[in-house]
């Protein structure tokens, strides 16, 4: 990437205050982190209850360690006049202040963002909830799974017979996400106005939202999508098929085109790609089965890397079904180094690339807190 131009800190000089805990909030803190924003990371004394889901990482927790890299860490007992008047401080420095404890708890202390903003006009706020910050949805405990089940996401994932929770914390990593690009809105706001705001972000809207496409069908194409595990329910053929190598792999063929190249180039039979159980789409579909069992008479008698080499010779759409440990070696991963304490991990890295060494940095329960307490004593 040398020469060319990338992002560079371009949050250097913002502070953001994040009374945050386990998954979402503290997603939304690392990218602010990574984007140059000093995070500081304020937990209860008992400290953020994610450093416990595990004990791997030299007896801290890889979870915690994924999330809250860059970061400084503060332990604040709310309970305490003087820990109240100390975050009081903090938030008038502050440009951003992201929580996502039980909506109303803060406002009922004094910390909501109108009260705030009477001594920090620019203060952008970011609340992260369940199902929202008022009536009977804000008493709702929130889970990323429970906020799968509850807004559809399971329905739509699984097999015929049974449903699943997708294997990550999608709902939260989704909203984190979501909040981050917010927050970033309302900094440009800001910068334009003088003035900050308020936001929400709950869960349940974030999922609602990328479970679209299965509810337009729904309401006017005259059916529900079912759950057709990795098989895709109006497309053919695209899903998994078994090697003779015992592995499997994913193939999507998108078009006819696809369809003729794919018989006369992968299965030696270009006369299937005219045949009329396969000739289009709707036919394929109908005729599942029988499109299956050709392509199966082939696969399963070449191994999976003999096939991938095919498959991309041909320019056929394909995938290997990776397990996690293909992806601890996989030749795309770029990864990034994690120091918490003792430990070293490495882990996947972000997204975007941005100049320069990421802030590998992950801090032990109030690892700043005496030098936050100094820098912020009479503020």
């Amino acid at each position: 990437m040398t020469g060319k131009t990338m992002l560079d800190r371009e949050l250097d000089g913002h502070l953001v205050v994040s009374m945050e805990q386990a998954v979402a909030a503290p997603y939304c803190g690392l990218l602010l982190a990574d984007a140059g924003a000093r995070v500081i990371k304020v937990e209860r004394p008992e400290g953020d209850f994610a450093r416990i889901y595990d004990h791997s990482a030299d007896g801290e927790s890889v979870w915690f360690a994924w999330l809250n890299r860059g970061k400084e860490s503060i332990a604040i007992d709310l309970n305490q006049p003087e820990d109240v008047a100390l975050l009081r401080r903090l938030l008038k420095k502050a440009d951003v202040f992201v929580h996502n404890l039980a909506p109303g708890s803060l406002e009922r202390r004094g910390f909501g963002g109108e009260a705030l903003r009477s001594s920090n006009t620019g203060l952008v706020t970011c609340q992260i909830t369940g199902y929202g910050d008022h009536g009977p949805a804000q008493k709702l405990k929130a889970y990323d799974t429970l906020v799968q089940a509850e807004s559809g996401i399971c329905s739509v994932t699984g097999t015929e017979e049974q449903p699943s929770r997708a294997g990550v914390s999608l709902c939260d990593i989704a909203t984190g996400l979501t909040a981050f690009s917010a927050i970033l809105r309302a900094l440009i706001q800001r910068g334009k106005t003088g003035t900050g705001l308020d936001l929400s972000i709950s869960m349940f809207d974030v999922m609602a939202d990328w479970m679209n496409m299965p509810l337009l069908v729904h309401r006017y194409c005259g059916r529900t999508p079912g759950r057709t595990g990795l098989t895709h329910p109006v497309i053919a053929p695209y899903g998994p098929y078994a090697t003779g190598d015992d592995n499997q792999i994913m193939i999507a063929i998108q078009n006819n085109r696809e369809w003729q190249n794919f018989c006369e180039t992968v299965l030696g039979h270009a006369e299937l790609g005219t045949d009329p159980r396969f000739a289009d789409n709707t036919s394929r579909v109908e005729n599942r089965t029988a499109m299956d069992e050709e392509i199966n008479a082939v696969f399963s008698k070449k191994s999976r890397d003999e096939l991938m080499a095919i498959l991309r010779q041909h320019h056929i759409a394909c995938s290997r079904l990776s397990s996690v440990e293909d992806l601890s070696n996989h030749e795309f991963l770029r990864q990034t180094d994690i120091r918490f304490g003792s430990a070293e991990l490495m882990a996947a890295d972000l997204p975007v690339l941005t100049a320069g060494p990421r802030n590998s940095v992950v801090p032990k329960l109030d690892a700043h807190g005496s030098a936050i307490r100094r820098e912020f004593a009479n503020r």
